[in-house]
C-alpha cells in the first residue's frame, strides 16, 4: 500500500451513541454497521458525559435555543463514545448514520432504521476529518486508543499446545 493510502486508512471519526440509542438496546446494531463496513474499532467506552464536557463537545450550538435542552438530554444517561479508523471513514460514517433529521433519512442507515424524531437521532458523527480530531481529543486520551493491526491469524488463532 503507497504511504498516501496507508494514511488515508489511518483516518479517524468520533461516533458517540446517544441515550435514547443506550436505552432502546442499540449499541450493538450500531457498531455492527461499521463492523460490517470493514472499519476498525480503536476506541470505545461507556460513560454519562457531564454537562462541561457536553456544552465543550457542542459549543458550535450554543447560541440555538435547543442547545440547552440537547445538554440537558445527552447528559441525562450513558453515551458509548468511539473512535473507529479506516479509508475515509469520516464521509462513509456520516453516510452510514443519514441525515441528522432521521425523517430525510433513507432506509438502511442507522437513523433511517431506528429512529423517527431530531431530537433522539441515536448518534453523533464527525462533520470533517478536522472536527474528528478535535471531538476524538476531547472524549479520549491517547493511551485510551489502541493502534492495533487486524492481522488475526498472529492472535486470535494461536495453536494451543
Amino acid at each position: 500500500m503507497s504511504s498516501v493510502k496507508a494514511d488515508l486508512a489511518k483516518e479517524r471519526t468520533f461516533i458517540m451513541i446517544k441515550p435514547d440509542a443506550v436505552h432502546r438496546g442499540l449499541v450493538s446494531k450500531i457498531i455492527g454497521r461499521f463492523e460490517q463496513k470493514g472499519f476498525k474499532l480503536v476506541g470505545m467506552k461507556m460513560m454519562t458525559a457531564s454537562r462541561e464536557l457536553l456544552e465543550k463537545h457542542y459549543e458550535d450550538l450554543n447560541k440555538k435555543p435547543f442547545f440547552r435542552g440537547l445538554v440537558d438530554y445527552m447528559s441525562s444517561g450513558p453515551v458509548v463514545p468511539m473512535v473507529w479508523e479506516g479509508l475515509g471513514v469520516v464521509k462513509t460514517g456520516r453516510v452510514l448514520l443519514g441525515e441528522t433529521d432521521p425523517g430525510k433519512s433513507l432506509p438502511g442507515t442507522i437513523r433511517g432504521d431506528y429512529c423517527i424524531h431530531i431530537g433522539r437521532n441515536v448518534c453523533h458523527g464527525s462533520d470533517a476529518v478536522e472536527s474528528a480530531q478535535k471531538e476524538i481529543s476531547l472524549w479520549f486520551k491517547p493511551e485510551e486508543l489502541s493502534d492495533w493491526e487486524p492481522n488475526q491469524d498472529k492472535w486470535l488463532y494461536e495453536k494451543s499446545d
